[in-house]
C-alpha cells in the first residue's frame, strides 16, 4: 500500500465543484460521469451532520420551486435543503391557480421571468415534451432548472435520493443487484431515473413488469448506452418473482408505486396486476433461507395498501422511510453544486 499524494483533509468545495454541475440543468443521470455521481455522494455525505443545524454556503441565494403537480418529498425537502444552505426559497405548488400561468402565460416565460428571481428553480410538469423544449428555447436565459419530475420518463432527484441512499446501505455500487418491480414500467419515472444512476455507478439491474407496459425506448437507449447490465422479465407471478430475486441474488427491490391517480379507471385494473409484484414478508423469509441475504425494500412513497406488506416497516429490510433521513443531504449537495459554492 502506497500514500496518494492527494491525501489530506477534505474540502466540500473541491467535492461541490468535482460534480461538474454549476449552472447545469438536471434532466437525465446519464448526462453525469460516474466520478461526477461520487463526488455528489461525498458531498452529501459531508453535509449529513448539517441537516438539522445548517451549514451558510448559500447565503443571500434563492431557490425558486415551481410544482405543476403535487408533491410533500420532492418540493418539501428541497426547501429545507436551501433553508439549511442558508439560502431563501419562493414556493409556488399550485402555479395553474395561483401564477400567471392561470391567465395562459407560457412556460418558456414564466421560467424567464422567474429566472429573474431566483439562483436555481426545482420544477415539476405533467408534460416533459412541453418542460424539455421550454428549457431548450430558454438555453442560457434561464437560471439552472432541477427537474423535480417530468411526465412519466424522468425525476432525477428522486433517482440520486435512491441511489444515494443504496450507496449509503450497501457501499460500493459496482457489487449490487437492484429489481425494479412494478406492473408499469413505462410511467415509472422514479425507478427509471433510480435505474439510470445504479447504471451510472456499475449495478446491475433486473426489471420485472407487464409485457404490455414496457420501459420508455428513450430510457432504455440511454441504458445501452451506458453499457449498463440490465436485464427485463415480463408477466411473472408473484411466486416467479420471488424465484427472480432469488436466483439473481437480489439486494434491493424497488418499488417505484402507484403511477395511476385515484380518480383514473384504470387504477383499480393496476393495483390488480400489482398483486403479482407484491412483496411479502414470506417472500423475503424464504429468500433469506435460500441465500442468506437480507433484501432491502425501497419504495419511491406514497404507497398504497396493496403494494407490500407494511409490516416491512420496522424491520431490516425497510429502506424506504430511512431514505427521507439522507434526503436533505443529498439535495442540499445538489443545489449546491447546481448553483456553486465561492
Amino acid at each position: 500500500m502506497a500514500l496518494d499524494q492527494n491525501f489530506k483533509a477534505r474540502d466540500i468545495r473541491e467535492q461541490l465543484a468535482a460534480t461538474g454541475m454549476k449552472g447545469k440543468n438536471i434532466t437525465f443521470l446519464d448526462d453525469f460521469s460516474r466520478d461526477q455521481i461520487q463526488a455528489l455522494y461525498n458531498a452529501a455525505e459531508m453535509l449529513e451532520p448539517f441537516m438539522r443545524t445548517g451549514v451558510d454556503l448559500l447565503k443571500g441565494k434563492v431557490l425558486y420551486t415551481l410544482f405543476f403537480q403535487p408533491s410533500t418529498r420532492t418540493r418539501c425537502s428541497h426547501e429545507n435543503a436551501m433553508l439549511r444552505l442558508g439560502g431563501g426559497v419562493i414556493t409556488e405548488a399550485d402555479p395553474l391557480h395561483n401564477s400567471s400561468a392561470a391567465k395562459n402565460e407560457s412556460l418558456y416565460d414564466s421560467l424567464r421571468v422567474t429566472s429573474e428571481y431566483a439562483d436555481v428553480i426545482v420544477m415539476r410538469h405533467p408534460d416533459d415534451k412541453e418542460a424539455l423544449g421550454a428549457l431548450e428555447q430558454l438555453g442560457d436565459y434561464v437560471s439552472p432548472v432541477i427537474s423535480g419530475g417530468y411526465g412519466h420518463v424522468t425525476h432525477p432527484t428522486q433517482g440520486l435520493l435512491d441511489s444515494y441512499t443504496c450507496w449509503r446501505a450497501f457501499g460500493d455500487l459496482s457489487n449490487a443487484t437492484v429489481a425494479i418491480a412494478t406492473p408499469d414500467l413505462s410511467r415509472a419515472r422514479s425507478g427509471q431515473s433510480f435505474a439510470l444512476a445504479l447504471a451510472n455507478m456499475g449495478a446491475k439491474i433486473i426489471y420485472t413488469g407487464t409485457s404490455e407496459l414496457r420501459t420508455p425506448e428513450v430510457v432504455r437507449n440511454k441504458l445501452t448506452k451506458m453499457g449498463a447490465q440490465f436485464e427485463e422479465h415480463f408477466d411473472l407471478t408473484e411466486k416467479q418473482n420471488e424465484e427472480l430475486y432469488a436466483e439473481k441474488k437480489v439486494d434491493l427491490i424497488y418499488l417505484p408505486g402507484c403511477s395511476v391517480k385515484k380518480d383514473d379507471p384504470n387504477r383499480e385494473d393496476f393495483m390488480k396486476k400489482m398483486a403479482n409484484y407484491y412483496v411479502s414478508m414470506d417472500m423475503l423469509n424464504n429468500i433469506k433461507k435460500k441465500t442468506g441475504k437480507v433484501v432491502g425494500v425501497h419504495h419511491s412513497l406514497p404507497r398504497n395498501p396493496g403494494e407490500f406488506d407494511f409490516g416491512i416497516d420496522n424491520t431490516e429490510h425497510q429502506l424506504y422511510f430511512r431514505a427521507i433521513g439522507f434526503s436533505v443531504a443529498i439535495r442540499m449537495a445538489l443545489l449546491a453544486s447546481v448553483v456553486g459554492v465561492n
